[in-house]
């Protein structure tokens, strides 16, 4: 995807435009981190991008954002601009396209997202990038005062660069940072939980979790108890955890896991609530009750049933045995039984079960 990067800025520059790679790919590269996506910029209008590479669609013009394909390969190309004023300390609403790469890079968020990177490779530092990263420093780009009031969401992107990239906040920024993280609380709950999907998942979430706490962040995203919780690798068995009181977006799917692993964390983990409450939950609830994985699964693949079918004694037995037609008490016995099997109570062997339901519920 590099070499395919590389001539896309090639083939602005022979229509005459400037172009460089910029942002988390050359930052990466610098640290030696694998990195997949590529964004690039250039002088060139988003009209001019669309007529040279042919498009007939554009993400959004308003941005001076176009995302070009070239070899199957999927590229955000973005005009060089200038933020004139942001809306709702999130969006710029106006803006201003320029012809200088500095002018743009001012604009960004932090000094070591503004590392570009030329068509012949070579490594563009126009605001001292690299010290910072040779010092694994997240500054913001200018005064953090400004930066930070005019898009909040950079306060939780300065945490997930320090959780991701194991840097840490320089003092001024951490000051306003903590200065204006009431803010978060008018961000939509859909970035604040891509946001903290991406810190609570990163390889460095507890100094992440620590950071947040010491400076009430976790207040300002309505979170009661982070630091109760226990961080494991699963991110809804993160979420399960968390006192929200603000409202945070969950498929239907999520909310179904969340709801069943907050019940069964109340539970004692015993062949019966992995057998009911399956293979991903319980390794969820295990990781959080400090059981691991592989234990979990051995003993899920070791459940005398897998499901209520594997009984040997069916309905039809029971209904012979007990002389009685069919009705609503099948199913309190066949619970019974499958609840007694799986604790070890009794054997899933048809003489075994005979004697006891004729022992317990014959009349």
């Amino acid at each position: 995807m590099y070499d395919k990067a590389i001539d896309i800025l090639k083939i602005f520059n022979s229509y005459g435009y400037s172009a460089f790679i910029v942002g988390g790919y050359p930052r990466d590269k610098l640290l030696g981190i694998d990195s997949s996506g590529i964004d690039i910029c250039t002088n060139a209008s988003p009209k001019e991008i669309m007529e040279i590479f042919d498009i007939d669609g554009v993400s959004d013009i308003k941005y001076g954002y176009v995302k070009v394909i070239y070899k199957n390969s999927f590229f955000d190309v973005t005009t060089f601009r200038k933020d004139i004023k942001y809306e709702n300390n999130r969006k710029p609403i106006k803006i201003k396209y320029v012809n200088d790469l500095k002018k743009d890079l001012l604009r960004r968020d932090f000094t070591i997202n503004t590392i570009c990177i030329d068509c012949n490779e070579e490594i563009i530092d126009l605001l001292n990038a690299k010290e910072d990263i040779d010092n694994k420093l997240i500054r913001t780009v200018g005064n953090p005062r400004y930066r930070l009031k005019e898009d909040s969401l950079r306060i939780l992107r300065a945490i997930r660069f320090m959780g991701n990239l194991d840097f840490h906040i320089d003092k001024k920024t951490e000051y306003y940072i903590k200065k204006y993280s009431y803010l978060l609380k008018k961000l939509s709950g859909v970035r604040r939980r891509e946001e903290l999907d991406k810190i609570l998942t990163s390889k460095n979430k507890e100094k992440c979790v620590k950071y947040m706490i010491s400076l009430g962040i976790d207040k300002a995203l309505g979170i009661n108890n982070l630091r109760d919780i226990v961080l494991c690798d699963d991110i809804i068995g993160v979420w399960s955890q968390l006192e929200l009181t603000q409202e945070y977006p969950f498929s239907k799917i999520e909310l179904n896991s969340i709801k069943k692993i907050r019940e069964m964390l109340k539970l004692e983990i015993t062949d019966y609530t992995i057998y009911k409450y399956g293979l991903y939950i319980s390794t969820v609830v295990g990781s959080i009750k400090g059981i691991s994985y592989k234990e979990i699964n051995e003993r899920y693949n070791n459940l005398a049933i897998s499901n209520r079918h594997d009984i040997v004694l069916k309905a039809d037995d029971i209904m012979m045995l007990l002389g009685r037609d069919r009705g609503e008490y099948l199913s309190t016995i066949i619970n019974d039984l499958e609840i007694r099997i799986l604790n070890h109570e009794i054997r899933n062997d048809k003489d075994e079960l005979s004697r006891y339901v004729i022992e317990k519920y014959k009349e």
